[in-house]
């Protein structure tokens, strides 16, 4: 059983990414067809005994982008998969879904018979909240970077916490750093890419370091050339470590670091990127939906129809181990501190401030 991808729209940027993956979804609808619509034999069905059915889950995944980012997307379509693998249920999944056209892509999988809708991305949070209280049989599963207040019975919100995983980041900026300055790229000016800066700010403090952070936004997490803009002016400005918060923006950032004049490391996100600049590369805040949603799911299954689901070093955040490009002694340190966190003797704050 295959997870089936659904189209839901028509811009010619989807268009042209399913275009060039057709040949996949040709294989996942064939084998979606040789695997599920085998019809029961007569004899089958004359000896089958009658009995009361058991509750069947179809699970929805809806995503802001093509799941072969190689990023966030293809970690909730990991996730999905997962979920169909160890559960066995059905899945499918439908891509490139913007903010103005999510209402309707749930509507459609409701009134196909599916009862379990994860929506991949904290811009769906209110709209996955209104069907919720509109459909109270079935089950929503949304990301955001806070508590819902006044959340339906049947919804789950999954609290992503990115500001954990960055105070493990601003510590190992802050003591590898060789010029006291410190850059980070985020894409746009949003509460958790606040709270991520505010983490690392905290990490410096606690740290007693004399060392400047500078945060700036592209406003796309997506550009690469504007992340390379950005990242070869912090380098002109004395940065030397450059911490990204983007996605394919990355690409960028990755260009300017290799190709600065003196030696300047970057850190990443979602994903192992090790491959793109391993000269400059120390490690990446990685991020797992597989675990998070396959227990949540689970949890439906055993009757529980809604609640809170905070990520953590305990689930579903890593530090990507061992650090690369730095001592064996910095690699120890960093150990502890996410060790400390782990054990609750250090308490990172989650401040949603903006930053002018």
């Amino acid at each position: 059983m295959c997870a089936v991808h659904r189209s839901h729209s028509s811009s010619k940027e989807e268009t042209f990414m399913r275009n060039r993956y057709v040949l996949l979804a040709l294989l996942v609808l064939l084998t979606l067809v040789a695997t599920q619509c085998v019809a029961p034999t007569p004899a089958q069905q004359a000896t089958a005994p009658e009995a009361a059915p058991a509750k069947q889950y179809k699970l929805a995944a809806i995503l802001p982008g093509v799941i072969t980012d190689a990023d966030y997307n293809t970690l909730g379509y990991i996730g999905v998969t997962t979920v169909q693998k160890d559960l066995g249920i059905e899945v499918a999944y439908s891509e490139s879904v913007a903010v103005p056209d999510v209402e309707r892509v749930m509507r459609e999988y409701i009134d196909d018979g599916f009862n379990i809708i994860f929506t991949h991305g904290g811009q769906f949070v209110s709209q996955t909240k209104d069907l919720a209280t509109q459909f109270p049989d079935v089950y929503f599963i949304a990301e955001g970077d806070a508590p819902v207040e006044d959340a339906p019975p049947n919804f789950w919100i999954i609290d992503r916490n990115f500001h954990i995983g960055f105070y493990a980041i601003g510590a190992l900026a802050a003591k590898q750093t060789q010029t006291g300055k410190i850059g980070y790229i985020g894409g746009l000016t949003l509460p958790f890419s606040y709270a991520e800066v505010h983490a690392m700010q905290q990490a410096i403090d606690d740290l007693g370091l004399d060392v400047e952070l500078k945060p700036v936004w592209a406003g796309d997490f997506n550009d690469p050339t504007k992340a390379r803009e950005l990242t070869d002016a912090m380098i002109a400005e004395g940065a030397d470590v450059i911490v990204g918060s983007l996605n394919l923006g990355m690409f960028g950032l990755f260009e300017a670091v290799k190709n600065a004049p003196g030696q300047v490391w970057a850190t990443a996100k979602y994903t192992d990127k090790s491959n793109f600049a391993p000269d400059n590369y120390i490690t990446s805040v990685l991020y797992d939906w597989a675990g998070p949603l396959k227990d949540i799911v689970q949890k439906i299954m055993n009757g529980e129809s809604g609640g809170y689901y905070p990520l953590g070093f305990e689930t579903g955040v890593a530090l990507q181990m061992p650090l690369r490009n730095v001592s064996d002694e910095l690699n120890t340190e960093i150990e502890q501190i996410i060790a400390d966190i782990q054990a609750g003797k250090i308490e990172v704050v989650k401040d949603t401030t903006p930053i002018e």
